[in-house]
């Protein structure tokens, strides 16, 4: 009997270690088609940190087709978006206060609605492919508008654009660009 729980015991590990092994390959794996990115925006003392992973389009349709319209997407690929800034921000009217958020976003065809969320840490889809996202902790929502261009953008990209005493925040993939402006003091 003694034998039997040591050699379950043993087994139970193995199984363990080989689950969460599998488990680093498979997002280290995935992570190789749409590698990490962290970003920053600092203007005198407002410091923006931005972490997503940043997919390639690879002869898809990006809007419509991978990312489906009027659904929510989780801004990216792998882990859900991270929005981190350490000064109150506005955009438009709202206020968005200092903190840490991930950021998730409905493309539709001819605006996006941006939604900033309190809860962060989370892979970005659940099991059933929609997004991991509670909306109950959502903490921000504009509608912006998505300008269609000529240029094709391979790999989703966001980046930040001082504009006068304000700034925008920029993302890219495929033919659309949204600008998402916001003001701080």
């Amino acid at each position: 009997m003694k034998k039997f729980l040591i050699f379950t015991g043993i087994a139970v590990v193995f199984i363990i270690l080989l689950g969460s092994v599998t488990l680093f390959f498979i997002r280290k794996q995935t992570k190789s088609f749409s590698p990490e990115e962290n970003i920053s925006f600092r203007d005198n003392d407002l410091k923006i940190d931005v972490f997503y992973n940043r997919p390639f389009k690879k002869g898809r349709l990006i809007f419509g087709g991978l990312v489906p319209f009027n659904k929510v997407w989780r801004t990216g690929a792998n882990e859900a978006t991270t929005f981190e800034t350490n000064k109150d921000l506005t955009f438009g009217t709202k206020i968005l206060k200092a903190g840490k958020y991930t950021l998730w976003t409905i493309p539709h065809e001819d605006t996006w609605t941006i939604l900033f969320n309190s809860e962060y840490g989370q892979w970005g889809i659940d099991y059933n492919g929609e997004a991991n996202r509670n909306p109950q902790r959502d903490v921000l929502s504009i509608d912006v508008q998505v300008v269609q261009q000529k240029k094709i953008f391979e790999q989703f990209t966001i980046f930040f654009e001082k504009t006068g005493g304000d700034a925008e925040m920029i993302l890219l993939w495929d033919t659309a660009l949204v600008a998402v402006p916001f003001s701080f003091r």
